[in-house]
């Protein structure tokens, strides 16, 4: 099934999605492996000078994506617009990373970090290129000077694959279904839907839309940033170029604000 169009904002689809969904966030990503994605990505954006160890990590969910930067001694902020989902980071961080609660279409400043990021396809879930641009300014505008930002997209192989196909998760006693609910030949662009059905008899929807490079770096340019690099993402999750969107299954983007 494919969606044209979709009710509400991106933000407000994402919030709806994910208060619902934290219980069983992390029953769901257990077989994610950060220690080892984190080193890739640090690599990558080493190899593009970064510098300071300032994190603002956009979208954090239940904190996954910032926990492994703090063993490596950065100073994290973090946001994510579900109150549930950051209930859960707020336990693990232990006092050691501010969170908010904030919509990525209308980041607050919360001061100059030398690397801005979200991970795990959380832009996927703004429903237009508008909305995309408002999320690339915002976290632009809490990059220092010489900062980086980093995120990820889910491509069009995701979409005809992931969001096509049905997967079943047993674990720690839970049953979690993925349906799939996207046909396996979508054209780009597409809102696209999946359905995770708890085994409490709870039924979550996930609506996501692709977003071609062209539109991606069409939607940094706009946002008075700069595209620096673009890698492709497979099941392995190690960073490949070129980006090949019928192979891959994310495209990694690191971006600086313009000079001009």
């Amino acid at each position: 099934m494919v969606f044209t169009a979709a009710p509400g904002t991106g933000g407000e689809n994402a919030e709806r999605t994910y208060e619902a969904m934290a219980p069983v966030y992390d029953n769901f990503t257990a077989h994610h492996e950060y220690d080892l994605w984190t080193a890739d990505l640090l690599k990558i954006l080493e190899d593009h000078e970064l510098q300071g160890k300032r994190l603002l990590d956009v979208a954090c969910g239940t904190g996954k994506s910032f926990l492994e930067m703090l063993p490596r001694g950065w100073q994290v902020t973090a946001c994510d617009i579900s109150p549930s989902m950051l209930a859960r980071a707020r336990e693990k961080a232990d006092g050691a990373v501010e969170l908010s609660i904030a919509d990525m279409t209308e980041l607050p400043v919360f001061g100059q970090f030398d690397l801005v990021w979200a991970l795990d396809d959380a832009v996927n879930y703004l429903l237009g290129t508008e909305e995309l641009r408002r999320a690339l300014a915002g976290m632009g505008t809490n990059l220092a000077p010489a900062g980086l930002l980093l995120f990820d997209v889910n491509t069009l192989h995701a979409y005809r694959t992931f969001f096509a196909e049905t997967e079943v998760v047993e674990r720690e006693g839970r049953r979690l279904v993925w349906r799939g609910l996207t046909a396996p030949d979508v054209p780009p662009r597409s809102i696209c839907e999946s359905r995770l059905e708890v085994d409490s008899g709870e039924s979550l929807t996930h609506r996501q839309r692709h977003f071609p490079e062209a539109d991606v770096l069409g939607a940094l340019g706009a946002a008075g940033l700069e595209c620096l690099d673009v890698y492709g993402l497979g099941l392995d999750g190690v960073p490949r170029q070129p980006l090949d969107e019928t192979t891959h299954t994310k495209a990694v983007y690191i971006a600086r604000m313009s000079d001009s």
